[in-house]
């Protein structure tokens, strides 16, 4: 019997922001007094280092990645760029939808456990607990808490552990970005694909929802 609920956060239960992280990694790179397109390959080439945490806090991520694009700015300049970033998260995790909040607290109420498994960086573990999600979800598993990031196995095991729980007696759902569907189907999970913010993965044949909204009832006959 199915009695967890597992969620990814970005393009999920929130908006990615794709368009918006653009336009702040330019200002950032302004601010870090480096080219933005390079700053934006050195952004996106140490993801999963990110992820995890190799760099440590986001300024030391941010001296980090000033160096590979070829800068040496000043702690002012790293802090600027700091406060730009933990800006864009704070306004992405407040952007879920009335409608998903609303979900979420009619599973809750239908009994079901709830975890969440995200990819994501410091700035946004930072921010998770002042959150309006953060009230409707029992444990976190968050790669740079964790140490692994999806599609590796061992940030859903961590949320599986943290509630009590067999993969096997999991649904998760998400939008399919960094390969997280097939990895959390060969686990045994019961696995949703949603479309609301983002349509990351269309090569995905199993079931697939247009809104998170579209859980209670599809859920509560499980």
């Amino acid at each position: 019997m199915r009695r967890a609920l597992i969620v990814d956060l970005f393009s999920t239960l929130v908006p990615g922001g794709h368009a918006e992280r653009e336009v702040v990694h330019q200002e950032m790179a302004r601010v870090l007094g480096v080219e933005p397109e390079v700053f934006a390959g050195a952004f996106g080439a140490t993801a999963y280092e990110r992820f995890t945490g190799a760099f440590g806090d986001l300024p030391s991520t941010l001296r980090e990645i000033a160096r590979r694009s070829g800068g040496q700015p000043s702690d002012e300049q790293i802090l600027q760029a700091t406060e730009l970033r933990r800006a864009l998260a704070r306004r992405l995790i407040a952007a879920a939808p009335a409608s998903t909040l609303s979900a979420l607290a009619e599973l809750r109420a239908l009994g079901w456990r709830t975890g969440l498994v995200s990819n994501i960086t410091s700035e946004t573990q930072l921010h998770w607990p002042n959150s309006g999600l953060s009230q409707y979800f029992e444990t976190t598993a968050f790669s740079a808490e964790v140490g692994a990031a999806k599609p590796e196995a061992a940030i859903y095991l961590a949320a599986c552990e943290a509630l009590g729980v067999d993969p096997s007696e999991c649904v998760y759902v998400a939008d399919g970005c960094d390969e997280e569907l097939p990895a959390a189907a060969s686990l045994g999970m019961h696995v949703i694909r949603t479309t609301e913010h983002a349509d990351s993965d269309p090569t995905w044949t199993g079931p697939t929802i247009k809104s998170f909204a579209e859980l209670p009832t599809l859920l509560g006959a499980a």
